[in-house]
């Protein structure tokens, strides 16, 4: 059984926090964060121990989840890395590329696990359709979500976005050629609303759309691949896959037939800190790394950067 705790107990760090007390391969030692009250509540909530200071843990632990504002993400991993401690990190893995390289180099000198906190990667929808996806040639997300002062210290790219950028740069396994992009400010002081098309060495482009000022939440993904087109809904776990069907729709036009799944009930966030246990206890890479972090980081920053000089408004 693995030593494990949390390192912050805001709104995703209970979460973190309730799955680890379940996990018959985790030891919920403590958890750890500088509001008391909300730190004390969410340890009693999961008959564990409460520490304001989070190196208090050090030297009790053998892993931890960090889920932190984005700012601390670096200085809070290294001083664990440093300690032989594996590391699950919430998305963006960084504040910027250096302090990710860091983080990949530090974790691979100490031989320890560094993942980091795509859930989606988890989704039930997403992993049914592995493999279906093959040579996709045009792809099309939208993420939208309505405003949460939470999420204030990032901007949408590195909020939301980023989850998409991950998804696309995992099934593409192509090098990004080139990308254009467009944002605004709307309701905070940085990007709240964001398009990028991003064109691969592949040939596969995708477009991607991001918005934290809808007033209705949409997680959806559409891959468009010779002969099919997948539709993924991230947010009510559902798979749409068309595909030319035998018969014709019109003369000399191939009929279109569906298949839908549905995949209610499963739990991504447990999937994924049962792989990161897992990874720990076999040594073994996890599904999504910090390499994958830095990369989906590196995306996010070159749009946020395109964006900030370029002046273009939606």
């Amino acid at each position: 059984m693995l030593r494990t705790a949390v390192i912050g107990a805001g709104y995703l760090g209970k979460f973190h926090a309730e799955k680890y007390a379940r996990l018959a391969s985790s030891h919920l030692v403590g958890i750890a964060d500088i509001d008391k009250v909300c730190g004390q509540q969410v340890a009693s909530n999961c008959n564990t121990h409460y520490f304001s200071d989070y190196r208090d843990l050090i030297g009790q632990v053998d892993a931890v989840s960090i889920v932190v504002p984005t700012s601390m993400h670096h200085s809070i991993a290294s001083d664990f890395l440093r300690a032989g401690v594996h590391v699950l990190v919430e998305k963006p893995i960084a504040s910027n590329l250096s302090q990710a390289e860091e983080m990949i180099k530090l974790a691979r000198e100490k031989h320890l696990i560094l993942q980091v906190g795509f859930l989606e990667r988890y989704n039930a929808a997403l992993g049914s359709v592995s493999d279906k996806v093959k040579q996709p040639r045009f792809i099309e997300s939208h993420r939208l979500a309505s405003f949460k002062p939470r999420s204030m210290d990032i901007n949408v790219i590195m909020d939301l976005m980023i989850h998409d950028l991950d998804i696309i740069l995992n099934i593409v396994d192509a090098p990004i050629m080139d990308i254009a992009a467009n944002g605004s400010a709307v309701l905070s002081e940085t990007i709240d609303i964001a398009q990028a098309r991003l064109s691969f060495a592949n040939g596969c482009v995708a477009n991607v759309t991001a918005s934290r000022i809808s007033q209705k939440s949409k997680r959806k993904m559409r891959i468009f691949q010779k002969s099919s087109c997948i539709c993924v809904d991230f947010q009510k776990l559902k798979v749409s896959h068309f595909f030319k069907g035998e018969g014709e729709l019109h003369p000399g036009i191939p009929a279109i037939e569906c298949n839908e799944q549905s995949y209610q009930g499963s739990d991504a966030l447990r999937l994924e800190i049962e792989d990161f246990l897992l990874s720990v206890e076999a040594s073994s890479p996890p599904k999504v790394s910090g390499e994958d972090g830095r990369d989906a980081l590196n995306a996010a920053n070159r749009i946020s950067e395109i964006i900030a000089e370029t002046g273009l408004s939606l």
